[in-house]
């Protein structure tokens, strides 16, 4: 995989590292993103700590792994158990195996989607409780283990391309409007960091119209709520192209 990624924080002007955190490694064919819960910060606790320290520990826990074996369950109890910050974050981590399958775990509401000749093949469902409380890893008594993380299994090709993100992407842009704007860039031989900030561009001007009708707005309306425009949010997307299978 050929993987770039582009991260833009909520509070650009005082937090710059926001509750976000990502991380890429082509040598072992795996990404990962998590979100720290901003719930915490009622409690007086940085959210972005644990999620922070925890996609640090999912690092040093894949390169660990066999090389183009990476067990991405093995790789997120791994970093679960030693990640002991206060907080607690949504996550996701995907891996490129050599007998061309991609591996995944996913826990709460970040996730990814794959696209295929111009077309969305796959988008990983997200897990919550209710509406706005997803699954999320931490060492409250509340928090979820992460054995109950989806685990997904999907064969790719060579062109694929994977979209993984935050919430602050999902909630903001439809699967279609994902696929148009990646699309677009894939179209043009763009290398994935600059497919990833096109996407994360076009999912924070949405976040910022007060009257926009995004996948959480829609989703609120379901839960009985009355959201009404853009999510403001901390954005991660990484984008992943598929060389060789």
């Amino acid at each position: 995989m050929m993987c770039g990624s582009f991260y833009i924080a909520k509070d650009r002007e005082s937090r710059l590292q926001g509750d976000d955190c990502h991380f890429i490694c082509e040598e072992m064919q795996t990404i990962g993103v998590a979100d720290g819960v901003g719930g915490w910060s009622k409690h007086g606790v940085d959210a972005g700590v644990y999620a922070r320290e925890l996609i640090n520990n999912s690092l040093l826990a894949t390169l660990t792994q066999p090389l183009s074996q990476v067990d991405p369950m093995k790789v997120l109890d791994e970093a679960s158990v030693k990640t002991r910050a206060a907080g607690s974050s949504t996550a996701c981590i995907v891996t490129l195996h050599k007998d061309n399958m991609l591996h995944a775990v996913n826990m709460g509401d970040s996730g990814f989607m794959v696209i295929r000749q111009g077309a969305a093949v796959y988008k990983s469902p997200i897990q919550q409780h209710s509406f706005n409380h997803p699954y999320q890893l931490g060492n409250s008594a509340n928090c979820d283990k992460p054995r109950q993380a989806q685990v997904i299994t999907l064969a790719v090709e060579a062109g694929d391309v994977i979209i993984a993100g935050t919430d602050g992407l999902f909630d903001n842009l439809s699967e279609s409007q994902i696929l148009e704007t990646a699309a677009t860039g894939i179209a043009q031989g763009l290398h994935p960091e600059d497919v990833a900030w096109q996407v994360a561009e076009r999912a924070y001007q949405i976040s910022m119209d007060k009257k926009a009708v995004t996948p959480f707005t829609q989703s609120s309306k379901m839960a009985g709520k009355h959201y009404i425009g853009g999510k403001q949010d901390d954005i991660t997307v990484v984008v992943s192209c598929i060389l060789h299978t």
